[in-house]
């Protein structure tokens, strides 16, 4: 027994050694040497335990590191290949390779946002923007409550009704379907008034939250304002049984005076036709007659105790004594291509009665 022991120590110690050795190589499609330390918060790690594998679009960059609880966070620390390179504000998740798999950690660059920076040595993926996928058996669970009373009955009653209410009534529910839809095309294209409308009525809002207290003491006014009217009840119901009677006067007046009113309009209507016939002969006639004998400019020559005037004389004495007397010059032609009836015309030797044959006398002197 002794001697087989001697043969067999020496050939079995290589092979245990080498089998020793071979648990420190990478396996293959893991993580590889080096690469970087991560720490990702989960709210729930589920059986996820140490050495599961890391993923970037289901290809395995990495392993998992280990696995602590910070109060009601648990902390899982990922060491990723250096040839990986993810930005910043990844996202990662918990999920499983199958149905029934193991669980692996997925990260991913985000989805609704920009890549920002890149993941680094000692880098924190938070616990917002981590998540886990369901478990099976939340799934089955969820399905056992709406198979057994959850809501399918409910869902049964609320088809049945929806069927009784729309029956026979498509067409009027067609041209409903029309109307809201041009309804709601309508809004949309005024959302920009809508929306303009929205922040006058904020900034309304936000000016009446400034006076809260000067509408408060309006208010606080109100009261005894109120108060006096309620006093007065009586007046203000008088006065206003007071205007109803007057109303009733008035339409009375006016029906019983329409036909007179209606014939002194119609004998205006000449007058008002001459009147706008005369244009502007009637406005200057008017000036003119406020200042009559004088013209309306008068006031302004008139400077104290004395008057500016601008005259123009005419000494001609033939004018003068035909203007005087009621005669002409000789040499001024006739007056008038009819003369005064002859029956009314002095005769030869006969004199005026008024100037006698003075006139005559000075001016044939002057002719002659």
């Amino acid at each position: 027994m002794r001697k087989l022991a001697r043969l067999l120590l020496p050939a079995l110690l290589p092979a245990l050694l080498t089998a020793s050795a071979c648990s420190s190589l990478p396996l293959p499609g893991g993580e590889g040497m080096g690469g970087y330390a991560v720490k990702i918060e989960f709210a729930d790690v589920l059986d996820l335990v140490e050495n599961s594998a890391v993923k970037v679009n289901d290809v395995t960059v990495g392993t998992v590191e280990d696995i602590a609880v910070d109060g009601w966070t648990a902390e899982v620390t990922v060491r990723v290949n250096d040839d990986v390179q993810l930005p910043a504000n990844s996202t990662a998740a918990l999920r499983q390779t199958s149905l029934l798999g193991e669980k692996f950690v997925a990260i991913s660059p985000p989805i609704d946002v920009a890549p920002e920076g890149a993941l680094t040595d000692g880098a924190t993926i938070p616990i917002d923007r981590t998540r886990r996928s369901a478990e099976v058996e939340e799934v089955l669970g969820a399905l056992a409550l709406t198979l057994g009373g959850g809501g399918l009955e409910q869902l049964r009653t609320i088809n049945t009704e929806l069927i009784n209410a729309l029956e026979g009534r498509e067409t009027d529910i067609r041209d409903t379907l029309g109307e809201l839809d041009a309804f709601v095309t309508s809004l949309d294209a005024q959302r920009e008034q809508i929306v303009t409308a929205i922040d006058a009525l904020d900034a309304l809002a936000l000016d009446l939250a400034k006076q809260t207290d000067d509408i408060g003491a309006a208010l606080d006014a109100l009261g005894p304002g109120a108060e006096v009217l309620a006093e007065q009840q009586g007046n203000l119901s008088a006065a206003l049984e007071a205007l109803k009677k007057l109303g009733d006067v008035g339409t009375h007046v006016v029906e019983a005076s329409r036909d007179d009113t209606l014939a002194s309009i119609e004998s205006l209507q000449p007058i008002l036709e001459q009147l706008v016939a005369a244009g502007d002969d009637f406005p200057q006639g008017l000036e003119l007659a406020l200042s009559y004998p004088f013209p309306h400019n008068v006031s302004g020559a008139i400077q104290g105790d004395f008057v500016n005037l601008h005259i123009t004389l005419d000494l001609d004495l033939g004018d003068v004594l035909g203007n005087l007397f009621g005669g002409k010059a000789p040499d001024a032609g006739p007056e008038d291509d009819e003369g005064p009836p002859a029956d009314e015309e002095p005769g030869p030797g006969e004199a005026n009665p008024l100037t006698g044959g003075l006139a005559e006398l000075l001016l044939g002197g002057l002719a002659g």
